[in-house]
């Protein structure tokens, strides 16, 4: 149902719009350098502007034009406010970047390696005048990432996205933008809370996040996090057990433990190969099949990338069209 028009494309819009009354090279695709400005590696405007990160104030174009993403969260929150970075790292253990997102517009984005170990050598050849990052993953990088353009770190990830998103927003010079994006959420929340039958129907109903994970345990997902704060939003009822979840992040559990994700109704996915993270084993086997969800036919697999992985204002709002697929009346 076309509701409205988001406000990221209202983002993506004003940003064409201004790259078309100014700065023709962006049209010519070189370098990786299009969408998010010129190819000399300046600001537009030529000022700079202090942003507040966890690393202390850092002065930053007024209009950066090279941006280097460290995370899938700062990807989102490039694409969505129409800024196409010129570098971003790899998050996914199968795909380069996020699938969820426009895939026109990441053609041109340089892979500058793992996001647990970016590679540094390829950020300095993209002559980046911004790099965005959080120090939970590149603290000990810092140094290193400063001396090759100023640095804007959040704290963490996760749990505090929207504010993280804000100060993103602030570092890319789209303050405004993000003012409608974040309009447009909420606008949305109370639109599929209604659809669910309201805040009293919505928290009546206990919502089991359920993820695979190759190479390590199943993670039964709390409140701390981001799918977490927008079951929130929401209203939606969580089952008893996330409430053991270590730091409200996750409560971990075997393949074998699955019985523990019962609820109304189970959004899971795997990070990695299904057959390898055990959701092929799991999902069809007998502890499945007595799952409440299960035999109410209120299990729903979901993209991985999408719920958990891409942590940004154009991943939430797809996850709450599917939310409102799967619970509206």
């Amino acid at each position: 149902m076309n509701r409205r028009i988001t406000a990221s494309a209202l983002a993506l819009a004003c940003a064409v719009a201004l790259a078309a009354c100014g700065d023709d090279a962006d049209s010519e695709g070189s370098g990786g350098s299009s969408g998010s400005g010129g190819s000399d590696g300046s600001g537009g405007s030529g000022g700079t502007r202090t942003v507040e990160t966890a690393m202390g104030p850092v002065e930053v174009p007024e209009d950066p034009q090279r941006v280097v993403v460290l995370d899938t969260a700062e990807l989102d929150t490039a694409i969505t406010l129409g800024v196409i970075p010129v570098g971003a790292v790899q998050a996914d253990a199968t795909q380069e970047f996020l699938d969820y997102l426009p895939q026109d517009q990441l053609a041109d984005i340089e892979n500058v390696g793992n996001i647990a170990a970016p590679n540094l050598e390829a950020i300095n050849e993209l002559d980046p005048d911004l790099i965005i990052g959080s120090k939970v993953r590149d603290e000990q990088r810092y140094d290193e990432l400063s001396a090759i353009a100023p640095t804007v770190f959040s704290e963490t990830v996760g749990a505090p996205w929207k504010e993280n998103f804000l100060m993103h927003a602030e570092a890319l010079g789209r303050s405004e933008e993000a003012a409608e994006v974040v309009a447009a959420y909420e606008e949305h929340v109370a639109e599929v809370t209604e659809a669910i039958g309201g805040p009293e129907a919505a928290g009546e109903i206990e919502v089991s996040m359920l993820r695979f994970i190759d190479g390590g345990n199943t993670r039964l997902y709390g409140r701390e996090n981001y799918i977490g704060g927008i079951l929130t939003d929401l209203g939606l009822g969580r089952p008893a057990i996330v409430d053991d979840a270590t730091d409200g992040f996750a409560v971990e559990i075997s393949p074998e433990q699955v019985d523990q994700a019962d609820g109304d109704v189970i959004y899971y996915s795997s990070y990695g190969d299904p057959d390898a993270s055990g959701e092929e084993a799991a999902v069809g086997g007998p502890l499945w099949e007595d799952l409440t969800a299960v035999q109410e036919n209120r299990a729903f697999p979901v993209n991985d990338q999408l719920w958990f992985l891409g942590i940004g204002y154009t991943a939430a709002e797809q996850i709450l069209d599917e939310i409102e697929e799967t619970l509206g009346s």
